[in-house]
């Protein structure tokens, strides 16, 4: 199984990319995770922020694959436990599903995104950086797969 983080924003400081790194190396080869990053959309004084919403909605959905689950990550998503992913993460596995997972700009997903997605996870209902989120997805992804192959460290 492949899970593809697409993710709005680049240029995420070392600190990001390091703990990023370190839990995506951790996952077995039959379990990757793999970050698409997109540009931020152009935000200006007499720009709207749909517009740049719209682009970044545009680029998300030129970068998935129409195969692939897609999972937006969204506010007002189902909140699932440590436990909760695990079992999704051997859903996905036993449909030979490759996962997208969606996280959108400082402004939210564009609605085609949203609209798209099998499912809406919410990791949190308060307002995360977004560079945080990326480690924190990679973390939970690679306790949940500890969790599936009776690994110690989710204990």
């Amino acid at each position: 199984m492949r899970i593809r983080l697409i993710a709005v924003g680049t240029k995420m400081p070392s600190w990001v990319e390091q703990g990023f790194a370190e839990y995506a190396k951790r996952l077995p080869h039959d379990c990757r995770i793999e970050l698409v990053e997109i540009p931020l959309g152009h935000r200006g004084k007499n720009q709207p922020i749909n517009k740049a919403i719209e682009q970044e909605g545009q680029a998300m959905l030129a970068a998935m694959k129409p195969q692939n689950t897609c999972v937006a990550l969204e506010v007002l998503g189902k909140p699932w436990s440590t436990d909760q992913l695990s079992k999704q993460m051997s859903n996905w596995r036993m449909e030979g599903q490759d996962v997208d997972l969606l996280v959108g700009g400082p402004n939210g997903l564009s609605p085609q995104c949203t609209k798209l997605a099998k499912q809406k996870w919410s990791l949190s209902p308060l307002t995360l950086p977004h560079p945080l989120v990326r480690i924190m997805l990679a973390e939970q992804l690679y306790r949940a797969w500890t969790i599936l192959n009776n690994h110690p460290y989710h204990k």
